[in-house]
């Protein structure tokens, strides 16, 4: 890997956990309405993956899904605008944090259903398979969604038909408050792809390259018509299921802050600047100014979507049936 690579890589994850600290900070102050679901930890995951994709790829993600879909390269303000509710969102801020789309990139949607976007990215393959572009299609999801009936359905689905997908577990060792190992009989979740005969791969989610890697073989492998491959990340949200949920748990909660601590040494962006750094690709000042940029990023869409007005209430109706 080329050392622009690498510095683009880390620029990316620098960019979403920025997005992610001031959506939070934001989020408390009131400007930002509903739930949020941060995926702060989870950095390496997004962007190894969608750095082996190409635009006109798809992908489909979930309720935790800012990292991946900026990862996928959308407008950082529209973004931000689609969070406040306001009309220059991606779907004119009546989708929200959950509920992002943008057909230009490839984003086929988030989805706050657990499991609920699996099927739709199926549906993707499927149409990438008739028009034969030689297009992919990604299905980001939970550990929790592993148990769900879609997940099941989907790969069988998909494996039958060798359809160019990969399916991509963020595996952060928590389906909402429930740790896997106490709703998981088999708790590696790659050994799952056994069931429908298609490759299952475990690798260290927070090693945005292991993860690219391991990415670009299952992307090879669905562009040549062999089918789809379940890919395992190892990785792990270091804020609760939603943003603001450890006011509600009180001081018992359920994670041990042993185990937070533990997985926020391991943070996916301080492991890259270290070895980078190792490596002679970047210095330590060449890195500040990176972080310094990605905030600069953040903070111009933070205006751009204070300026954008809300919908007006004559639009509640428009965008929600097809019209041809």
């Amino acid at each position: 890997m080329d050392a622009n690579t690498r510095k683009t890589l880390l620029k990316r994850m620098m960019v979403i956990r920025a997005f992610e600290e001031t959506a939070g900070q934001l989020f408390y102050k009131g400007q930002i309405p509903g739930f949020i679901h941060l995926s702060v930890g989870q950095e390496a995951t997004s962007v190894g993956v969608c750095a082996a994709l190409k635009e006109t790829d798809y992908i489909g993600t979930t309720h935790r899904g800012h990292g991946h879909i900026i990862a996928k390269g959308v407008d950082l303000k529209r973004m931000m605008a689609e969070l406040f509710g306001k009309i220059d969102g991606f779907c004119h801020g009546k989708g929200g944090s959950m509920h992002v789309f943008d057909k230009s990139k490839g984003v086929l949607g988030a989805n706050g259903i657990v499991g609920g976007g699996i099927p739709i990215v199926t549906g993707g393959a499927l149409s990438a398979k008739l028009e034969k572009k030689g297009k992919v299609a990604i299905s980001f999801f939970g550990d929790g969604a592993t148990n769900e009936g879609a997940f099941h359905e989907a790969l069988n689905l998909a494996a039958v038909w060798k359809l160019p997908a990969v399916y991509v577990c963020e595996n952060n060792q928590y389906g909402e408050f429930t740790s896997t190992a106490d709703a998981t009989a088999v708790t590696v979740i790659a050994k799952r792809a056994a069931s429908y005969d298609i490759p299952g791969v475990t690798v260290d989610g927070n090693d945005v390259e292991a993860v690219h890697a391991a990415t670009s073989d299952a992307v090879a492998r669905a562009r040549e018509g062999k089918g789809p491959t379940l890919l395992e990340c190892l990785t792990y949200r270091w804020h609760g299921h939603f943003h603001g949920e450890e006011a509600l748990l009180g001081a018992k909660g359920y994670r041990a802050k042993e185990e937070i601590e533990k997985w926020k040494s391991l943070c996916p962006i301080v492991q890259y600047k270290k070895k980078l750094i190792d490596a002679k690709v970047l210095t330590q000042s060449e890195i500040d100014a990176l972080e310094k940029t990605a905030q600069a990023e953040v903070d111009e869409a933070v205006e751009f979507a204070k300026k954008s007005p809300f919908p007006r209430p004559e639009d509640a109706l428009t965008d929600v049936y097809a019209t041809a």
